[in-house]
């Protein structure tokens, strides 16, 4: 059986928690920011957690995370 790889993308992009689930961050925040508020830009900054629905998704993508 070959290795495992890790998706180099997602391990970018998703941080695990340290309950075990998925933080990640949010789009919208790296260019044509003039015409978005400021109330918007700084509330883009802050990070989320992955979707329910997508935490097996990222889990395979993230096999030794």
């Amino acid at each position: 059986m070959s290795k495992l790889k890790t998706n180099r993308g997602a391990a970018k992009r998703f941080r695990r928690t340290g309950k075990g689930g998925f933080k990640r961050s949010q789009s919208h925040l790296n260019h044509i920011l003039t015409k978005k508020s400021s109330k918007r830009k700084r509330q883009l900054g802050n990070t989320l957690q992955v979707a329910e629905a997508d935490v097996k998704a990222v889990r395979r993508m993230l096999p030794f995370s």
